[in-house]
């Protein structure tokens, strides 16, 4: 009964397109943060971003079970009092954080952060005027847990002409056990202040921090992929880490996606505000269909009704959960309107005074909102089709030509701009625009360019061209470059073939968190080309953990038949089922239309856990029938119950 599955090569071709609880720590487990945001400097230059970031972190943190110490704008003394009185609250932590944005600055090495009231008129001034950063590493280095150090601090020497020896970003620190060191961007470079009330950075970590079971170093993997997406490679967060052990900030059990996650709460609920959030949110989204066919039931589709509502307690959390891991400032609104006393509507308010409006954070948003990519889509931003982009080209072409004036140390709104203006029809000026932001380092631009260059749209086709920039794009770190040269390399398209550099190049995007390169690699391991066949399942888990939903059945596969690791039906029937409420409507296709594919041992193991979940009232036999699918559709529009799908 063994299948083979189909490469899912992706030549991201340019014109086409849960678990309940209170997320906190451990019982046993004892939280500290420290949080500082210097934004209004006496002598220096105003920052717009750090004092919203340190407040934003402060609510976060709170919610996941940290004793918080907050600063704003504090001056030397005050950090001073701040940092003896976090360093005596961790004496006995098992976590301590310190978390800072403000200017921040290296010289020789050293690195300095620097307060409000800093007065440098001479070098000499830096040791007496800044607080050094080795400080608070050594008053951490006590703390008997770990140590986590945040720094949005590596913005311009806000002292040039006064410091000549400070040298751009902040140096590389950190080699004690149990530390992990996280800057917002590579040693020795600048990270940019963001253009709405975050910057790129800490909008990063707070979109990610709530995702429940995820390991500290899949979240910064994350938050590296958002921010480098978001700036157009010009900004790669980095860390150094000598952790010992695991950590996650939220430890309750991993569930599904966000999405998925919105589309269960809106199914209970029956809200056609909560569909259309979904439909805005997620214009690709793979339950749009089920969406359409609630908001609009004469479009001839159908949504199933056989599911069985949330009670309406865990139908709190579950929102209350989704709200704070979504960010959605629509989303918090409803849960304060639908719970007005609610276990969470305290919280709810404090949140919801750190989202801005949809009409707040300027051009810069407002374009990303209106013309990203759907390949750079981030936790705050989906992408949007192109499709729906030509609907809305005027818009997006007045918000990004604003955002590219605003900010135009970032070529990523120009590379926005040109995606706008081809769904405008000016393939001429999109052309030029894609040429500049890339010379000027933009990554998605290279890939959009070699992508018209293969195809000799508004330039001469000319694929060693393509291949060029598919390449300069990879090693700055695009994971779409990597795939694309890979598949060239793999193939021999264009190029003299080399399998060894292909994969070797899925192996890094597939590090980046590219789900699509970790796919990819799962066939070829599966299939003996690289590495060991047992490897095959944890590659396809990745994947479909990070939304390429076919990796729920291609692992399902290797379990129901032993292939490379132990066979397993219960483990298969979990990845089914988490494939039904995630992923397109494969997993329930195979298991209604292709049962006989299947073990029976893995579909009895399938419907033993829909009839614990309350959905499937008929017999445990392994076989197909209605009742089996109005099941698997309960499932999927409302009824996902993580609690059942015990590994």
């Amino acid at each position: 009964m063994t299948r083979r599955l189909i490469l899912l090569w992706s030549a991201i071709w340019l014109l086409l397109s849960v678990g309940l609880g209170l997320a906190q720590a451990p019982e046993d487990e004892s939280r500290v943060a420290l949080i500082v945001g210097n934004s209004d400097y006496d002598l220096v230059g105003s920052l717009d971003n750090p004092g919203n970031d340190a407040s934003d972190m402060a609510v976060a943190l709170e919610g996941l079970g940290f004793e918080v110490y907050l600063g704003l704008d504090v001056t030397l003394a005050e950090m001073g009092r701040l940092t003896e009185a976090f360093a005596q609250a961790t004496a006995s932590a098992d976590v301590a954080l310190f978390y800072y944005a403000g200017h921040g600055f290296q010289v020789g090495g050293e690195n300095y952060l620097v307060p409000t009231d800093a007065r440098i008129q001479r070098p000499e001034d830096v040791a007496s005027q800044t607080f050094p950063l080795g400080e608070v590493l050594r008053l951490m280095e006590a703390a008997p847990g770990i140590k986590f150090v945040f720094l949005d601090a590596c913005r311009d020497n806000p002292f040039e002409g006064v410091l000549s020896a400070v040298s751009e970003g902040l140096a590389r620190v950190g080699d004690a056990r149990d530390f992990m060191i996280s800057f917002a961007t590579q040693p020795d470079n600048v990270a940019y202040d963001g253009t709405g009330r975050n910057s790129f950075f800490t909008e990063a970590l707070l979109g990610h921090i709530y995702t429940p079971g995820q390991d500290i170093s899949d979240l910064m993997i994350q938050v590296r992929k958002d921010v480098l997406a978001a700036t157009g490679g010009r900004q790669i967060p980095w860390e150094n880490s000598s952790l010992t052990r695991q950590f996650r900030f939220d430890p309750r059990p991993d569930t599904v996606s966000a999405e998925t996650l919105l589309w269960q709460v809106a199914a209970n609920a029956r809200d056609p505000q909560l569909m259309k959030l979904y439909a805005e949110r997620y214009p690709q989204g793979t339950h749009l269909p089920q969406v359409m066919a609630f908001l609009d039931p004469e479009s001839g589709g159908t949504l199933s009704r056989t599911y069985s509502p949330t009670e309406p307690d865990a139908q709190e959390t579950r929102l209350w959960q989704l709200a704070q891991r979504s960010r959605m400032r629509t989303l918090v609104q409803f849960y304060i309107d639908q719970y007005p006393q609610g276990a969470h509507a305290r919280e709810a308010r404090r949140l919801i005074a750190t989202l801005p409006s949809g009409e707040e954070g300027g051009p810069g948003p407002l374009c990303e909102r209106l013309a990203t990519h759907p390949r750079d889509a981030t936790a705050s931003t989906a992408g949007i089709p192109f499709a729906q982009l030509q609907q809305n080209a005027v818009a997006a072409i007045q918000a990004c030509e604003a955002a590219a004036a605003a900010a135009p140390e970032l070529p990523h709104y120009r590379a926005l701009l040109a995606r706008a203006t081809i769904a405008a029809g000016d393939l001429a000026r999109a052309v030029s625009l894609y040429q500049e932001a890339a010379e000027l380092g933009d990554l998605r631009a290279m890939v959009s360019l070699g992508l018209l260059m293969e195809q000799g749209q508004g330039l001469p086709q000319n694929r060693t061209e393509a291949l060029r920039l598919y390449q300069r794009a990879a090693k700055g770190g695009s994971s779409d470059g990597m795939i694309n040269l890979a598949y060239a390399l793999f193939t021999g398209d264009g190029v003299q073939a080399d399998p060894d550099q292909a994969i070797a190049l899925f192996r890094q995007a597939a590090e980046q968190g590219s789900a699509i390169a970790t796919f990819n690699l799962g066939v070829l391991t599966q299939d003996g080309v690289t590495g060991e066949p047992s490897e095959a399942l944890a590659l396809f888990r990745r994947a479909a953990q990070g939304g390429e939903g076919r990796g729920y059945v291609a692992g399902a596969i290797l379990l129901d038949e032993g292939r490379g690791v132990p066979r397993d039906p219960e483990a298969a029937a979990n990845m089914l089922l988490r494939g039904a409420a995630e992923d397109g409507g494969q997993s329930i296709q195979e298991l209604t239309q292709k049962t006989q594919d299947w073990s029976r041992e893995t579909v009895m193991a399938v419907q033993r856990r829909l009839q614990q979940a309350g959905h499937y009232d008929s017999t445990v036999d392994g076989l197909a029938g209605p009742r089996f699918a109005a099941a698997l559709e309960a499932w999927r529009n409302g009824g996902f119950d993580a609690a059942v799908l015990v590994e």
